[in-house]
């Protein structure tokens, strides 16, 4: 098979638990780098982490959590904890964002966060994405990683706390996603 066959092979395949499963498998890979190295090695997995950790919540807040409250039993009880948990982990991410991540307070900061992202990625590994893929039609599921895709595409790459529903999303997500990008570059020609 060819590599456009397997892109396209993929694409057709691919459903939105897996794809969430596969970044939250990253997510830990990135924030375990953060935890033992330091100096720029430290400071490249903390961005990289942070960009990840900010288009995937706001994918799963534009496209997964709206599926899961309509769709499961209680979704608006789970949707509702999972939503603090991202409130929470923008206002730490935003914090530590700030800090210089060779500091003593920003070891002893991320420790914390890591941990409370990773209660978060097992409250969703747990509570919602079984129930999604038990819920949802195989289209559905690719569907909804089709549009997760596509959120994150143009989603902000920094935390934007208070944004935690898709109409905030729309509604600030599209400036954010270009300030932030902007912000990006000229951090990248500063580097």
């Amino acid at each position: 098979m060819t590599m456009p066959d397997k892109a396209v092979k993929s694409e057709k395949t691919e459903n939105v638990v897996d794809l969430l499963l596969a970044q939250h498998d990253e997510i830990r890979r990135l924030a375990s780098t953060v935890e033992r190295s330091s100096g720029k090695a430290r400071k490249d997995a903390f961005d990289q982490l942070r960009r990840l950790l900010a288009v995937h919540e706001t994918a799963e807040e534009e496209v997964v959590h709206p599926f899961a409250r309509r769709a499961i039993g209680d979704g608006s009880h789970v949707v509702d904890d999972r939503l603090k948990e991202e409130n929470k982990a923008k206002g730490a991410l935003s914090e530590l964002e700030k800090m210089d991540t060779d500091s003593p307070d920003f070891a002893e900061k991320f420790a914390e966060f890591h941990k409370d992202v990773e209660a978060h990625a097992s409250h969703e590994e747990k509570e919602e994405f079984p129930r999604i893929r038990q819920d949802a039609t195989p289209q559905q599921m690719r569907g909804m990683a089709k549009a997760v895709r596509a959120a994150e595409a143009v989603a902000p790459t920094h935390p934007h706390q208070g944004t935690e529903s898709p109409a905030k999303n729309l509604a600030v997500g599209p400036m954010a996603a270009v300030a932030d990008r902007v912000r990006d570059a000229i951090g990248k020609v500063r580097s």
